[in-house]
């Protein structure tokens, strides 16, 4: 990645923003879950609501806003939703401070999150723009990406040690101030940024709406590689819960063991995140992004043949560090990728649509392997979804694209910090 890279003051500010944020979000994962079950003593079914129905809700609510985004200022929108985020998750300790925290509170606060992630995600890549020239999207995708799993190793064990004591709403606090703090780091930036000019007339179409969606889709090279992280990251989350059942309830491991093993091969992102720029420098972005596209889908089948004891916790270890390490390849590449294909004036709702895709096919996929796997039983329904991935690199783009015609091309504000391998 090279360090010594310089990008400016204001995108500093903006990678500071990035880190506060996303160190936020990790040190609340899995308090909403945790909160359900210790403080509203909620059930199995709806624990899976919670993460499944919020983000659903999140995603339709997502859908006009990515019109609506792109024709504002970006600075703003990722400020206000950055506010919207803390606001919403402050409810959370005040109401249980009160005594009157519910879980429909849950629901609704999770929904307002996801809403606000996906529009921050819509207004970002446009907002880079501003900041940047286009030969350095890669290094500032890779600092992002090397970021994300920075955090993503040390969250969650400082988020642990602080619900142990000083309970299960601490986290929630700490990820509302991030906001608040990520708010003021993006303001921090300053500087001008024009309004977009808008042709058609000032009301939003309906057509608006599914305009995102018709943009990738009719991209030769947008639509497999939309298709190919939309299924990729859906079978790799839908597997999460059944493989936390399978660690944690048959196979006997301590929750201790459970966290070590997908903390430590996190590694595997940080010294992909660097490789990225000098594979993709050398071998070119489309190669580097077929090879890790394919090698990263041979690794969750692995999965299927967990055993327990020290044996079981190495195998999980070993393919978590070989499917972390090609995704924080893939990722940074994946993101520049993405963006050399969209016009400068369809970026907002072209990642609002990937995104909402993204929200929906994974909750659709996590509740129909909870279905599969008390069907089937937890190791079988984990074993399908890692054999269907290996089908996913025939959706990778084939060859190289020409030139995108149209408006310049803007960067990625890169992955969110959102747990999912692929942040696509």
């Amino acid at each position: 990645m090279g360090s010594g890279h310089r990008l400016g003051r204001r995108f500093g500010w903006l990678w500071g923003a990035y880190g506060t944020s996303a160190l936020g979000t990790w040190l609340a994962f899995g308090a909403f879950p945790l909160i359900a079950v210790q403080v509203l003593h909620a059930g199995p079914a709806e624990v899976a609501a919670l993460s499944s129905v919020g983000a659903a809700v999140g995603a339709a609510v997502a859908v006009p806003l990515g019109p609506w985004v792109e024709f504002r200022r970006k600075r703003p929108v990722l400020i206000a939703t950055d506010l919207a985020r803390c606001a919403a998750l402050l409810t959370i300790p005040a109401a249980y401070a009160l005594g009157v925290l519910t879980f429909v509170q849950l629901l609704l606060v999770s929904a307002v999150v996801a809403a606000a992630d996906i529009s921050f995600r819509a207004a970002s890549g446009a907002y880079l723009k501003t900041l940047l020239p286009a030969e350095d999207l890669l290094v500032a995708n890779a600092r992002f990406e090397s970021t994300a799993w920075t955090t993503t190793i040390i969250g969650p064990p400082l988020g642990g040690a602080m619900t142990g004591l000083l309970g299960p709403v601490a986290t929630v606090l700490a990820d509302a101030v991030s906001y608040l703090l990520s708010a003021l780091g993006i303001r921090a930036t300053g500087g001008p940024e024009p309004r977009p000019e808008r042709r058609e007339a000032v009301r939003m179409r309906a057509g608006d709406l599914l305009d995102g969606w018709r943009y990738i889709l009719a991209d030769a090279t947008l639509r497999p590689l939309f298709l190919n992280t939309a299924l990729f990251n859906a079978l790799v989350m839908a597997t999460q819960p059944l493989l936390a059942v399978l660690m944690l309830g048959r196979l006997g491991f301590a929750p201790w063991q459970y966290g070590l093993a997908f903390a430590v091969p996190s590694i595997g992102g940080l010294l992909g995140s660097r490789l990225a720029r000098p594979l993709a420098t050398r071998f070119g972005q489309h190669r580097v992004l077929t090879a890790t596209g394919t090698l990263r889908a041979l690794w969750p089948v692995g999965l299927a043949f967990l055993g327990p004891g020290t044996g079981g916790l190495l195998l999980v270890m070993g393919v978590e560090l070989g499917l972390i390490l090609c995704c924080g390849i893939f990722n940074p590449v994946y993101a520049t990728y993405r963006l050399e294909r969209t016009a400068t004036d369809r970026v907002a709702r072209t990642l609002s649509a990937w995104a909402v895709t993204t929200k929906i096919s994974t909750a659709l996929l996590t509740a129909l392997w909870g279905v599969l796997g008390g069907l089937l039983g937890p190791r079988t329904a984990i074993g399908l979804a890692g054999v269907l991935l290996l089908a996913t690199p025939l959706l990778l783009p084939r060859r190289a694209p020409a030139p995108s015609p149209g408006p310049a091309p803007c960067p990625d504000l890169g992955p969110d910090p959102e747990p999912e391998p692929n942040r696509a």
